[in-house]
């Protein structure tokens, strides 16, 4: 029924911004204990005998309850009216009967308070407390007729400035959330049109590099087929190395469409998550049979971004390639790791006996670990390659 405005935090950032309601309550809650202080030591006060005397500490204890439980009411709105009610009666009653001293700053800030912070009909309930509690006290005690007339005109005045303050805070407080609706907008605008112009360059990678690199491996395929048909003398080693040229570029090229259609994947919002590329990776590499690939995920596992999940398998993918050329064979451990404010990509296979040189070793423009450092820094991480205690590992740490 009842609405709170005065929050502990700013609506647009959620934290960090001086709120101005907190301020305010801040400087009334001195106020009200210098009044509490200055009304024990008035006179009449409760150090007065005699009913009146009575009548003053009671409804001076009572202001300072409800004035506590409105300060730690929160946003619980039962517990600002019940506050601000107690406050209104018994700060009412004060205030008639000790008219001329502090006393009436409770009922003012009551009021005042009621208007800003509670909707019309419930703030209203308070002002009329607030009156009659006054109108009765202020009579028995025989109170000037200007005090009995002037104070109600108070108390209804605050209660209008609340009012003004209340509409404020609803507006502000609208302004605000239309502010971070246009944010959130104008963030799902950008992220649209980010994932339209990445599902126009996945299309231009299909047609283009796939579709030619398809066509280059039937012509292969076919070329090799034709040589193996060609009737030639069994010494003709020439025939032999063209074989297997053609056939080691077929190999390159079927893998140069996976890795392209991984890329495709990559920029398309349907690719497969981080910990099952690399699973498939690996396996690949089993499925060849020259090397043995550990492939183990430690953290818990997350969605990641398609730039971060890229440049990890990208890592993988080339580490996996420089052991298979230089130490073919030997064990091969890829380590896919999930940290609070990042992911890692370790992967670490022995070092070649000294003198010994794979099939493969000459075989790349020798540039792979330059690019996976760019890629890596291009995404706000960094990546290690070197021998560290006899086997040779490369890691990758990038925010995700």
């Amino acid at each position: 029924m009842f609405r709170s405005f005065a929050t502990r935090k700013d609506l647009a950032t959620g934290a960090g911004a001086v709120d101005v309601a907190w301020v305010m309550d801040a400087a009334v809650a001195a106020g009200l204990v210098a009044v509490f202080i200055t009304v024990s030591l008035a006179s009449p006060g409760p150090a007065t005998s005699g009913a009146r005397g009575t009548a003053i500490a009671v409804t001076l204890g009572l202001s300072a309850a409800g004035w506590i439980v409105w300060m730690l009411a929160g946003g619980r709105v039962w517990a600002v009216y019940g506050g601000l009610a107690v406050m209104s009666a018994a700060g009412g009653v004060l205030a008639g009967l000790s008219w001329d001293s502090a006393a009436v700053a409770v009922p003012c800030a009551a009021t005042f308070s009621a208007g800003a912070r509670l909707r019309i009909p419930a703030s209203l309930t308070v002002v009329l407390r607030t009156v009659i509690a006054f109108v009765i006290a202020a009579k028995v005690v025989k109170a000037p007729t200007g005090v009995l007339l002037g104070y109600p005109f108070a108390f209804v005045g605050l209660w209008g400035i609340g009012l003004i303050r209340h509409e404020y805070s609803t507006r502000a407080e609208q302004a605000e959330r239309m502010l971070a609706e246009t944010r959130r907008a104008h963030e799902a605008e950008t992220q649209a049109a980010a994932l339209a112009e990445r599902a126009r360059i996945a299309r231009d990678i299909h047609d283009v590099l796939a579709h030619s690199l398809a066509a280059v491996s039937v012509n292969l395929q076919a070329a090799e087929g034709l040589l193996a048909a060609t009737t030639l003398p069994a010494e003709n080693t020439e025939l032999a190395q063209a074989l297997e040229c053609i056939a080691r570029a077929g190999t390159w090229t079927r893998e140069g469409m996976a890795a392209a259609r991984r890329a495709v994947l990559a920029l398309r919002d349907d690719a497969a998550p981080l910990p099952d590329q690399l699973s498939s990776l690996a396996e690949e590499y089993r499925t060849v049979g020259d090397l043995a690939v550990d492939f183990t995920i430690t953290g818990e596992v997350r969605p990641v971004s398609a730039e971060a999940s890229l440049a990890a398998y990208r890592t993988a993918q080339e580490a996996l390639t420089n052991a298979r050329k230089h130490s073919p064979g030997q064990p091969v451990t890829l380590r896919l790791g999930f940290e609070p404010e990042q992911i890692t990509v370790d992967v670490v296979n022995p070092l070649p006996p000294r003198r010994a040189k794979g099939p493969l070793a000459d075989t790349g423009a020798g540039y792979g670990l330059t690019g996976l450092r760019e890629r890596a820094t291009l995404a706000g991480g960094a990546l290690e390659a070197g021998p560290v205690g006899g086997n040779w590992q490369v890691s990758l740490r990038i925010p995700a």
